[in-house]
């Protein structure tokens, strides 16, 4: 196990089956299944135009994410704690 702090919290179940494997041996087997479904003529291969689409649809996510992200930062960040500051803004939040 490596030392992610998600592995070393309390809610990290213990690693079995394919992840618990080391990583070369995961991408060794990985690997052979590629090659596998090459040779059987079941991998999936993109075309151009697919590849164009698959290409338009991660930039749209990025652009939107970032977005997002910068309207977050934006908007100051009342809270729900903003009453225990003696500020009654209960009116105010449901106008």
């Amino acid at each position: 196990m490596s030392d992610s702090s998600f592995e070393s919290s309390s809610f990290a179940t213990p690693r079995r089956g394919f992840a618990a494997l080391d990583p070369a041996r995961r991408s060794e087997i990985a690997r052979q299944g590629g090659r596998a479904a090459h040779e059987r003529g079941t991998a999936h291969e993109f075309d151009p135009a697919e590849a164009r689409a698959a290409g338009f649809k991660s930039r749209d996510v990025s652009r939107v994410r970032a977005e997002a992200s910068a309207a977050s930062r934006a908007v100051p960040d009342v809270g729900i704690h903003a009453g225990a500051q003696g500020v009654d803004d209960a009116e105010t939040r449901l106008a």
